[in-house]
């Protein structure tokens, strides 16, 4: 025999239709209002050289996001916030709209992901928002920095000039003008390529990811994230004073046409492998449960 309780039990229904169909009703609706801002950050991710890595920041930010939400879900409740959650959405969506009839791009992005943030908190609340604040905070990374590209220039003849320097102290007769460099078998030009700018930017976003993903210290990844652009700006002096070197034992076009096209690889390559090792002196060396 069953008890009363267990015959009364009520059955959970499973949702209906309309309520299965609201969130690809709401990503259909977002698709189509940061549409213009999208289409620009793809032209930007296929033209821009500092930024071709933000192709892939959304993917991983969904796959960061994915495996929070199923590891460890948080409870969803929007009785307390939900208002400030909506306040967020509103004021981001029309600081969007504003900056997109402006045509002001980098302002309408970094506004389309604080709408995103802003809904997540309206719909399913200040728990889920904590759970989801760094994948949401990770887009900012595909977002291109205004002033990466002005910086290139001056940074590529500090580089250059630091770099001459350098292979000057291994006795290779070298003179810099600008960013002209002399060699006694060639003339070089120091263009904005030499800056380091596009490995400190794709080095910064990899970084970001490895502080999440790994567990220690507080103070541990302070150190590691504060690391990132000494790293890359080490790294690239190390790799236009090589290339100088190259340049004058076996000539610019061995330097320029075989060297200077791996030794970004091998500069990229090196720093992450630094960082690694960086992160075992911090006690920062063990990946996040729940992620892996």
């Amino acid at each position: 025999m069953h008890s009363r309780h267990e015959m009364m039990s009520p059955t959970i229904s499973p949702p209906g239709p309309a309520r299965r169909l609201t969130p690809w009703i709401i990503a259909a609706l977002l698709l189509a209002l940061f549409f213009p801002v999208l289409r620009w950050l793809v032209s930007e991710w296929l033209g821009n050289d500092f930024y071709s890595h933000g192709l892939l920041v959304p993917f991983i930010s969904a796959f960061v996001a994915w495996r929070l939400w199923t590891r460890r879900p948080p409870a969803i409740t929007t009785s307390g916030d939900s208002w400030a959650g909506l306040a967020l959405t509103v004021g981001s969506l029309a600081v969007y709209l504003l900056a997109l009839a402006q045509r002001a791009y980098f302002a309408a992005s970094l506004a389309m992901v604080a709408a995103l943030a802003g809904l997540v908190w309206y719909l399913l609340g200040g728990a889920a928002l904590r759970r989801l604040a760094f994948p949401i905070l990770f887009l900012l990374f595909m977002i291109p920095l205004p002033f990466v590209e002005p910086l290139s220039v001056p940074l590529a003849q500090a580089t250059g000039t630091v770099a001459a320097q350098t292979v000057r102290l291994f006795g290779v007769p070298i003179s810099i003008n600008g960013a002209q460099v002399t060699l006694p078998n060639a003339n070089l030009v120091v263009g904005a390529q030499c800056s380091g700018l596009r490995s400190i930017v794709a080095l910064l976003t990899l970084v970001a990811l490895f502080v999440f993903a790994v567990q220690g210290p507080a103070w541990g990844k302070w150190v590691l994230a504060l690391s990132a652009i000494p790293i890359a700006a080490f790294g690239n002096i190390v790799r236009v004073s090589s290339l100088l070197g190259v340049a004058h034992v076996w000539g610019a076009d061995i330097g320029f046409t075989y060297y200077h096209d791996y030794s970004g690889i091998l500069f990229f390559a090196s720093a992450v492998l630094l960082l690694i090792l960086a992160s075992r002196l911090v006690q920062c060396n063990e990946i996040r449960g729940d992620l892996f």
